[in-house]
């Protein structure tokens, strides 16, 4: 590939999607292979605008741009990347190569949605009424999956023996959001696992960059809205 691809990001999130938001999956692949990219950021508001929605019809980030490609979704943007540059994210052998690929939707259909129901529980829709009564639930679905990947990965340094591949990429980006929460304490296996996902150098610097890009401001309100969520973890309003 020689054009420069252009991805979007945000140019500030709050302090706990630091280090989440889902470009880093996308600047980490470009990292692992080696292609310069260039970051178009965004202040907050602005993916729900009509300009970003011709790129992203569901007003997220990232996108990904080169020549005349527009790709949306992460996991399209990282399948992309790992096939435009063969050999290094995905195997050439055609059965190990299918087995990365099946690791990528497993990490995005499997295991991120009992994730992302956490999230909304706990950070997102904390105050609604519901959260609380179906949080219990949502822990258990997360266990659960928790509890098969390590008996699938087992001793092996990643998910199809001794070759990082994009569905390692994927699933360490996955696990990641909860490897701060206790949840992979059962799981020591998980644990090592994601702790050699980003010990790798690539992540490093896809890491470094994501960071490094929070440059812009809070959009009107937050401040707001962040201390009547914690009045209402506090239980101090209804």
């Amino acid at each position: 590939m020689t054009d420069r691809p252009v991805i979007t990001a945000f140019d500030w999130v709050p302090d706990f999607a630091r280090g989440q938001v889902r470009d880093l999956r996308v600047r980490w692949a470009l990292e692992e292979v080696g292609q310069p990219y260039t970051v178009r950021y965004l202040p907050q508001g602005a993916q729900k605008r009509p300009p970003h929605r011709t790129c992203q019809p569901f007003g997220q980030v990232p996108t990904y741009e080169a020549g005349d490609l527009v790709l949306f979704e992460s996991g399209a943007i990282v399948l992309h990347i790992a096939e435009a540059h063969p050999g290094i994210l995905l195997p050439d052998d055609p059965a190990a190569r299918s087995r990365a690929i099946e690791w990528m939707f497993a990490a995005l259909n499997t295991v991120e949605p009992p994730i992302m129901d956490h999230a909304i529980a706990t950070l997102f829709e904390r105050g609604k009424p519901w959260s609380a009564p179906r949080l219990p639930a949502v822990c258990s679905r997360i266990d659960e999956r928790l509890g098969e990947l390590a008996q699938r990965l087992g001793d092996r340094t990643w998910l199809d023996g001794d070759r990082f591949t994009a569905g390692d990429l994927l699933m360490v980006a996955v696990l990641r959001i909860v490897s701060g929460d206790g949840m992979l304490a059962p799981y020591p296996n998980l644990a090592a696992y994601v702790a050699r996902g980003e010990a790798r150098p690539a992540f490093a610097r896809a890491m470094a960059d994501q960071l490094a890009g929070f440059t812009g401001s809070p959009p009107p309100g937050f401040a707001e809205w962040l201390k009547s969520q914690q009045l209402e973890q506090e239980g101090t309003v209804a």
